[in-house]
């Protein structure tokens, strides 16, 4: 529950009531309008960044947004457009103390960057009653009010450890995207390649912290090389070919200097899969590699080698994952974090793996308070080093919708996209959140979405495990099939897949093999049963309760044990 002067923001019921407990009525986008305002009061934002926020990858026009802020200045009484405010030629201000009451107060989340704030500004946190903060609720203040809070915060020990955070916020950085080459002397790759550049430059658009120059032809020098302009701090080149049964996308981020930053390359099949799936594919691919390259780059600290490398070793041990190797991730972790406990980097990736063995059930459930507070204090540690770092905000959005605060998962999850429109792992929590707040539908779509871009590799098995639990739990069991079986192929360790896989057979009445899928998923998960085999149940819609009592129910016929 949010309050601000004489009016109650209920994120549970989506909800907007004056003080007597009168409910005002708003349109869907308008109250996720108003609840992105309130989480980012006192900050201005602009009109990019809200659209983006409450229309992600829909294209919408300005009349829009103007329709929906005047539809909170009607419900707020704000006339005079003292609460929302325009800032003339920058965008909007929604100037208002935010207190988070409430059994259901929002979480700590990292807070979001502006698009367009000067670098000398900080962030100051917004007070509550109760001493405590909430990062989703920040205002942003100049660095001389930043020190007047500190000097009248001394001595309040429940507060001082948040008002000393160092909150950095990434210089805005101007890109230019080139044209990308077309290697292969053929009809259909300069075409490709023209749509991989505008689908590539769209996305880095999306980037809260950057400024995107189009494509420009002339940028091209008679030799072929790239001039970096004056006005710019970095090109993107690239080049595509095709080869005889697969796509080749090269691309490199080259400095002012003409220094190349970072270079990689993805492929897909040529012949597996339609011409927009390829599209997609190819522009996630090296688009989720270099978002996080500009999320360093433009950040206060740059990822020490060393700790790459542990990062990834890791995450190496996550594909085709099980308890064991998951087990040996953990362990190359957790030395790494007790040899550098202020590594931001290793600290994010460590309480992600913690919070991963939670919803796999690779912990014992009497553990899980414990590994969750464990998580948390992690992550807040490492939010006060760097709040808008990508690591940070991805294992943000996973500790939410891990420990069922869905809301709170929506927009911190939103938050995390801003840095990296590609993160397929950060949609699939989304889904989750929506999966298990009965919005099916939209958690389909949200998955379906994370397939077409299909990254980060070490997740590959997420989506279509999300994409197969929504299509079961709306009954349409013949279509979840082969998203489970897919999911299965990349990963089987976690059991259940299987589980949902045998409770679609049983519906269909395939009884022996949804049989022989439930003594699957038990070699797996030993001691799994119709009472614990269920997520936790916090929050969790009574649609979505219904169907999950359906599904258990298909799985006690085909055999699950019942306690």
């Amino acid at each position: 529950m949010l309050r601000f002067g004489t009016f109650e923001l209920d994120l549970d019921r989506a909800e907007l009531r004056e003080a007597g407990g009168a409910v005002i009525k708003l349109r869907p986008k308008t109250f996720a309008l108003l609840q992105f305002f309130a989480g980012n009061a006192n900050r201005l934002l602009t009109k990019q960044e809200l659209m983006s926020a409450v229309w992600p990858n829909v294209h919408v026009g300005e009349d829009s947004l103007f329709q929906a802020i005047r539809e909170i200045r009607t419900a707020l009484g704000d006339k005079d457009r003292q609460v929302v405010k325009s800032v003339s030629g920058r965008g909007y201000l929604f100037e208002a103390e935010i207190e988070a009451t409430g059994a259901r107060a929002p979480r700590s989340a990292p807070p979001a960057a502006p698009t367009a704030t000067p670098p000398a500004e900080e962030a100051s946190p917004a007070a509550k009653p109760s001493g405590a903060r909430h990062w989703l609720l920040m205002t942003r203040r100049p660095a001389l009010a930043i020190s007047t809070v500190l000097c009248l915060a001394v001595g309040v020990a429940v507060a001082a450890p948040i008002l000393v955070r160092r909150l950095y916020v990434p210089e805005m950085q101007t890109i230019t995207v080139v044209p990308f080459e077309a290697r292969t002397a053929d009809p259909a790759t300069a075409p490709m390649a023209a749509n991989i550049t505008d689908r590539l430059t769209d996305g880095l658009s999306k980037i809260g912290n950057i400024r995107v120059l189009a494509p420009q032809d002339e940028l091209r020098t008679a030799s072929g090389s790239t001039a970096p302009s004056t006005n710019t701090d970095f090109i993107v080149r690239g080049e595509l070919q095709r080869n005889r049964d697969k796509w080749d996308v090269q691309a490199r981020l080259i400095d002012a200097n003409g220094q190349v930053q970072w270079s990689g390359g993805y492929s897909v099949p040529a012949e597996a899969m339609d011409e927009r799936l390829q599209q997609s594919r190819l522009t996630a691919g090296i688009g989720n590699l270099l978002a996080l390259r500009i999320n360093a780059l433009t950040h206060a600290r740059l990822s020490s080698p060393e700790s790459k490398i542990v990062v990834e070793q890791a995450t190496a041990f996550l594909n085709q994952t099980n308890k064991e190797r998951f087990a040996v991730a953990q362990d190359l972790l957790e030395k790494a974090h007790a040899e550098k406990p202020n590594d931001v980097d290793i600290a994010a990736a460590l309480s992600a793996h913690l919070m991963r063995g939670v919803a796999t059930v690779w912990y014992p459930v009497s553990e899980n308070d414990a590994i969750e507070q464990r998580a948390k204090g992690l992550l807040d540690k490492a939010v006060k080093q760097e709040p808008n770092y990508i690591p940070v905000l991805q294992a943000y959005c996973r500790l939410l919708q891990t420990i069922n605060e869905f809301a709170e998962t929506l927009v911190a999850c939103q938050n995390a996209l801003r840095f990296d429109p590609w993160d397929g792992l950060v949609m699939f929590q989304i889904g989750m959140a929506q999966f298990r707040l009965g919005r099916f539908e939209d958690a389909l779509a949200t998955f379906e979405r994370a397939d077409t871009i299909d990254t980060p590799q070490v997740s590959r098995w997420t989506w279509p495990l999300g994409a197969g639990a929504a299509l079961v739990f709306m009954g349409r069991y013949e279509e979840a099939l082969p998203w489970l079986r897919q999911s299965i192929a990349v990963t089987p360790g976690t059991g259940r897949t299987h589980l949902l896989i045998a409770a679609a057979l049983e519906a269909l009445g395939r009884h022996d093999e949804a049989r022989d899928y439930v003594a699957q998923a038990m070699k797996l998960r030993p001691g799994s049963n119709g009472e614990n085999i269920g997520l936790p149940t916090k929050n969790q819609s009574p649609r979505y309760m219904a169907s999950a009592d359906k599904v258990r129910d298909l799985l006690i016929t085909a055999g699950l044990p019942p306690k």
